[in-house]
């Protein structure tokens, strides 16, 4: 009966630092392939030229300055509708 629970402990303490040692070889493997994954992504990204890159830029700028008189004309043309429509309720102040 000792002799069963002699052999029991040192199963257990035989455990610990092989699991130990499997989880960081599983994670550095792990860590290892993610990484290579990475760089093999990475090497796939293009850089644009300058042109591109001022093109893309102008496309932006100008429908940003679009967007923005748009919405300052909608803006407007509810504004002029709201004062119109208080004024008719309350009257001029």
């Amino acid at each position: 009966m000792a002799k069963t629970a002699l052999v029991a402990g040192e199963q257990s303490t035989d455990r610990k630092p092989n699991a130990a040692v499997e989880w960081a070889t599983t994670n550095y493997e792990q860590a290892q392939t993610f990484l290579g994954d990475v760089r093999g992504e990475t090497r796939k990204v293009i850089k644009p030229s300058r042109k591109e890159v001022q093109a893309t830029t102008t496309v932006v700028l100008a429908t940003v300055f679009i967007f923005a008189f748009y919405f300052w004309i909608v803006d407007s043309i509810f504004t002029f509708g709201l004062n119109r429509l208080l004024t008719q309720l309350v009257g001029p102040q």
